[in-house]
This record gives structure tokens, sequence and C-alpha cells, in this order.
């Protein structure tokens, strides 16, 4: 498959390539929680860099943030690395493992399982040899899979552009990252404050965006237009570890 990325893309990734913060030491939980906090992270990006880009969305916003998440975590890792967090990060969308909720059909989210199926497609057709094992374990379908390579393609070329332009600007403002206070915020804080960090490196964005961990009264993470921010809230955390719980260990 014909994987000619940006300029810009090829810069992020020749100067991205981690894993996991200290991955050796990280329980399957931890692993977990920490996998969910990228993707969350990558996901109110998303929404911010349409913001402050003026990025145009045909259709709705949140499966614009979806993909920019997931294609980040193909673009920012190594392949191990990447697959972990992909596999991980795909049961997130899972709110309801018994499905014993009420799906909002409404809601500005799709359903949780399509959510899900969309995170596994775009990730496997980003690298359909090496991670069909990946696809096959999550249960991606043999109906499905054939076109993911094509969705990839073009949600690559799609969000490619604009970090081209954001590379392309030859000054920026800063992420601005805010740490929380607790336990439950100390893995958010030693993820993203790295994350943060790595990223001023690379991307020159018109606006500074404050990125901030704090307690809000229910597992969330938003971003807010008004003051340019994204928010993550350090109940996220005891909702993941229920969440590996429920999905894992029952």
């Amino acid at each position: 498959m014909n994987r000619n990325y940006s300029a810009a893309i090829t810069a992020v990734m020749s100067f991205l390539c981690l894993t996991p913060l200290h991955a050796q030491e990280l329980t399957d939980k931890d692993a977990f929680i920490q996998a969910n906090v990228f993707a969350i992270f990558y996901h109110e990006l998303g929404h911010a860099i349409i913001d402050v880009m003026d990025v145009p969305i045909f259709g709705q916003e949140e499966d614009a943030a979806d993909v920019m998440s997931v294609l980040l975590i193909d673009w920012l890792f190594e392949e191990d690395a990447a697959q972990s967090i992909a596999y991980d990060s795909a049961f997130g969308y899972i709110n309801d493992p018994d499905g014993t909720e009420e799906v909002a059909y409404w809601d500005v989210h799709g359903p949780d399982e399509q959510r899900y199926f969309n995170h596994v497609c775009l990730f496997y057709g980003a690298n359909p040899d090496d991670r069909e094992d990946l696809a096959s374990d999550l249960g991606l379908p043999e109906e499905r899979a054939e076109y993911c390579p094509e969705e990839y393609d073009l949600a690559a070329d799609s969000w490619g552009g604009i970090f081209d332009e954001m590379e392309a600007q030859s000054v920026g403002k800063d992420i601005v990252f805010v740490a929380g206070d607790g336990p439950e915020a100390s893995i958010v804080n030693q993820t993203l404050a790295e994350e943060v960090e790595l990223m001023n490196a690379d991307l020159n964005l018109p606006e500074r965006i404050e990125v901030r961990v704090e307690s809000c009264g229910e597992a969330n993470a938003f971003y807010d237009p008004n003051d340019i921010s994204i928010t993550f809230c350090t109940e996220f955390i005891p909702h993941l570890e229920g969440l590996y719980q429920d999905l894992f260990t029952d």
C-alpha cells in the first residue's frame, strides 16, 4: 500500500517515535488507562484544532475528532506501542459492556459499538499487513476490513493537509499544560505533560491552547472554545478502572 505521508507528518513521526511511559513497569490495567488517556486527549485536541485552524467539517465533528485520535496513535508511536494503545483504547468506547443502557441515538456521538469498529477499521487500514491479527482479535468483519485501507487513506489525506499547514507556519502559540492535584491526576499529569511538550516541538498553532487536569464532578473530557481549553476530568480515571474491571476481570 502506498503510504506517502505529508512532510509534516513525516517530521512528527521521526520526532515522536515513543513507547508508553515506563511501559515495562505498567500493569495491564495501568496500560489500559494510559492508552485511553492518550486517545481521549487526542480526541479533544482534534476539537481544538478544528476550532483554531477553522477546519471545515462535513458531518459530525465528533466523528472527525475520533478520526484524528486514531491517526495520531498510528503516526506518533512505533508499531508495537501503537498496536497496544489502539487495542486498549478501542475498548474505551464500550462504556456499557453489559448492554443494559438504552442507546442514545440522538446524541452527537455515534453509538459506542460503531465508534469502536470505526476506530479498529481506521487503525487496521493504516497497516493491514502487520495488523491483521489485531483486527481479527477485535472482531473486525471481513466485509468492513476490505475497505479500511481506503478509509485510512482518505482520513490521512484530509488531516495531513491540516498538519502541513501547522508545520508550515514560521511561528505559533504553544499548548500549555496545567497539572492537576491528587492521586487520580498523577497518571494523567505524567502522560499529558510529556505529550504536550513533544507536540509543542512540532505544531505551530495560531492560538494558545490550555490543557487542564482537574476534578469536574463527572467522568468527562471536553474542549471549551470560549477560552480555548481542554479539560481532562480526574473522574475519568476511576471510570476507566471500573471499565477495565468490567471488560477484562469479571
